[in-house]
């Protein structure tokens, strides 16, 4: 017999053996029979043991003693069912079991139940029936991520991953790994994490930036990454980690750093429409328990000027100047704003204030208050913000000075665009934010799949 997969036992299956391993999800004892849910991953099969030809009461009884949790081999006979089984993946069909093999007890008090681990907030606050909080699951992380829900997110978020590496390579970008250990603070910022590093210190890179800049002064013209970043920010907020994994792209350009930006944003648009076509099962699984509606998003992708995203701010009663930036509650209503308007959950905000943006960013020529740089928002969340760099060290440096950066700190940046460096653009995305974002979310943590913030190290 081989071992098959519980998502394949369909109505073709019906009347063959199968050997089938997964973990036992429910057992259920009545008379001479024992009904077991046996699940694996995000999917789940009635299975019967019965007294008869194959089974005797003492298996039946053995059946149903068997710890929730626990991993089993089940050999046995697919049948159809005479009517759908609710609560399973595969309504169709029961596995009528000959055999049954323990191959790992768990024990039999689980610190949560995950019948409780994936019932809605709603569902639970109007039956009176339990459901788990976020530290609970999160101190719980190896048994919270058996949950169908929590399978089916990160099922997803290996395809965003998976889309962001082939629309890349297909575009003829080249994928780069960048050091994490560095020798000083990735943008001149104090928000990093030291480490000791032999007799002196080092840093944990907030960013693969520099790292990327030197490949396009390297003459590799389109590069991408996939690692982790790191922020010692104390931001205990629903959208912000300690740690997370970037999707970072750079890009040297022609003519204009819209080719950039144009770029950047239809590798997000080929993400998003991968993800409906070979994810639709993880996402009406995810929104059995966080109910959400579908992501919208146009083509080509909208794109609105800074001073544009004021004004509708302000015809919303939002006060606010014209190089303040954007705080969180006006990105979220400026979000809301644009797609009661234009019916998209994803655009981008261009041209914004020089003064909010960081010192490398390129002054726009057309205009010293307004700067080549540029955000990009799902669901009114800012997902990626990226910009011009400047690639002239002399530029550079008179930025530098007006920020009031320490050039000792930044000196080797600055000299790797000592030697012709072509005009470049690019920015980095948070990978748990769109995975978030994406699904209709509501923190972060949910879709990291060990999180660290400034209160959690740990598991």
């Amino acid at each position: 017999r081989v071992l098959v997969r519980i998502k394949d036992l369909t109505l073709e299956k019906a009347d063959k053996e199968v050997w089938v391993r997964g973990r036992i999800h429910t057992s259920r004892a009545k008379g001479k029979q024992c009904f077991l849910v046996l699940r694996q991953q995000q999917f789940n099969i009635q299975a019967l043991v019965a007294v008869g030809q194959h089974a005797s009461k003492q298996m039946v009884k053995f059946a149903a003693n068997i710890t929730k949790e626990s991993i089993v081999d089940i050999e046995g006979v697919v049948r159809k069912a005479y009517q759908k089984v609710g609560g399973c993946t595969q309504q169709d069909v029961e596995l009528h079991v000959q055999r049954i093999y323990v191959i790992s007890s768990a024990e039999p008090r689980l610190p949560l139940q995950l019948d409780d681990a994936v019932r809605p907030e709603v569902e639970g606050e109007e039956d009176g029936r339990a459901t788990v909080n976020q530290d609970t699951r999160l101190d719980n992380r190896i048994i919270d991520l058996r949950t169908s829900t929590s399978q089916a997110i990160f099922c997803l978020q290996s395809g965003i991953c998976q889309l962001f590496r082939e629309t890349l390579i297909r575009k003829g970008f080249v994928e780069i790994q960048t050091p994490k250990i560095i020798s000083a603070a990735s943008e001149g910022g104090a928000n990093v994490f030291t480490v000791s590093y032999f007799k002196t210190s080092a840093y944990l890179a907030q960013s693969p930036q520099l790292y990327k800049q030197m490949c396009i002064c390297a003459d590799f013209e389109k590069v991408f990454c996939v690692g982790p970043v790191f922020r010692a920010e104390d931001s205990n907020t629903h959208r912000h980690l300690t740690e997370f994994v970037g999707l970072d792209i750079e890009m040297a350009f022609n003519y204009h750093y819209h080719e950039v930006v144009d770029e950047i944003a239809d590798t997000l648009v080929q993400i998003f429409k991968g993800l409906q076509e070979r994810f639709q099962t993880e996402i009406q699984t995810v929104s059995k328990q966080f109910p959400c509606e579908p992501f919208k998003f146009l083509e080509p992708t909208l794109r609105l000027e800074y001073r544009e995203g004021v004004a509708m701010l302000r015809e919303a009663g939002v006060e606010m100047g014209d190089e303040e930036d954007l705080s969180t509650p006006n990105e979220k209503l400026l979000g809301r704003l644009v797609k009661e308007k234009y019916d998209t959950d994803f655009y981008i905000l261009d041209k914004y204030p020089l003064a909010v943006r960081p010192f490398y960013t390129m002054p726009d020529p057309a205009n010293p208050k307004t700067s080549n740089s540029y955000d990009m928002f799902m669901r009114g969340e800012e997902i990626l913000s990226g910009a011009q760099r400047i690639h002239d060290p002399q530029l550079l440096t008179e930025r530098a000075k007006h920020h009031g950066i320490d050039l000792e700190k930044i000196k080797a940046y600055i000299d790797s665009f000592r030697f012709g460096a072509p005009p470049h653009a690019g920015g980095g995305i948070g990978l748990e934010r769109v995975t978030m974002l994406y699904l209709g979310l509501h923190n972060v943590r949910q879709t990291s799949m060990f999180p660290r913030d400034p209160k959690r190290l740990t598991p």
